[in-house]
């Protein structure tokens, strides 16, 4: 695909907008690319867009070429300072659908209160890399389907990673399960990026709430870090989920950086 898409002047060239495959767009002045756009699929189904543009007025004709050619609804995400950002979303029409707060959680347990914190009678932990992978690709579907039809996975953390239809834990290495007898009934997901573990994902079955297995999950998880000499992991938390707000601040977490989801529809 090569299609260009418009054409409109910015001082004294024109700049030419072309969508060069299905998920990306080109604005060229003077045979120079001033920016691009780009547009994924997560494996939620939601589609979002990016735009790198130097100028604004640049940014305003990549964001009509790409209004113009993907179906709504569409959805971006900003760093909640960068307000010239949100600025140019919102003349796109984009509009703020939720605030997710990224927090840095002390893996120390002396920071956590976590050290003495222990899984309910009965739950036992089994550690990343232990977990069978069949059972816990059916807790993970139980949990999943269960926050679809309460608050809906879309107020969840999204990494955007290729993944086969109907396959959502790729690498079981990163998981640690909460077990009770045969079945599995919470997990936890630490990614280890470059700069610091990240908490992905922590789940519990329904009829395990309020038990303790979420906190239980944590102090494992924080305790193998800090063991490890990791000082601190990263998360990210939906201002709207409540219980997972009071959960990590309870361990003395810090927020550190603001995120806003914008939608278009």
């Amino acid at each position: 695909m090569n299609h260009e898409h418009s054409t409109s002047g910015a001082d004294h060239h024109p700049v030419v907008v072309t969508r060069v495959s299905d998920t990306q767009w080109h604005a060229v002045e003077d045979d120079r690319t001033v920016g691009r756009g780009d547009a994924s699929r997560r494996p939620d189904g939601r589609l979002f867009i990016s735009i790198d543009a130097w100028h604004g007025a640049v940014f305003d004709r990549i964001a009509d070429a790409m209004l113009a050619d993907l179906p709504t609804p569409l959805y971006t995400v900003v760093d909640e300072a960068d307000q010239d950002s949100a600025s140019a979303w919102e003349r796109a029409g984009f509009t703020a659908a939720r605030r997710e707060w990224g927090c840095l959680v002390p893996t120390d347990p002396q920071i956590t209160g976590l050290g003495s914190v222990r899984p309910p009678s009965g739950v036992t932990i089994v550690p990343a890399g232990e977990a069978a992978a069949d059972r816990l690709r059916a807790l993970d579907r139980i949990v999943r389907d269960e926050v679809e039809a309460a608050v809906g996975w879309r107020t969840m953390p999204a990494e955007v990673l290729p993944r086969p239809a109907g396959t959502t834990v790729v690498d079981p290495s990163k998981y640690a399960v909460a077990q009770h007898v045969d079945a599995y009934v919470g997990l936890v997901r630490v990614t280890p990026p470059s700069r610091q573990p990240r908490i992905g994902l922590i789940a519990v079955r329904a009829d395990w709430h309020r038990r303790g297995i979420a906190r239980a999950l944590l102090a494992h998880t924080l305790g193998s870090l800090h063991r490890s000499g990791t000082a601190a992991a990263w998360a990210e938390v939906d201002e709207s989920n409540a219980a997972a707000t009071a959960l990590f601040e309870s361990i003395g977490a810090r927020r550190t950086a603001g995120a806003l989801e914008l939608i278009r529809h």
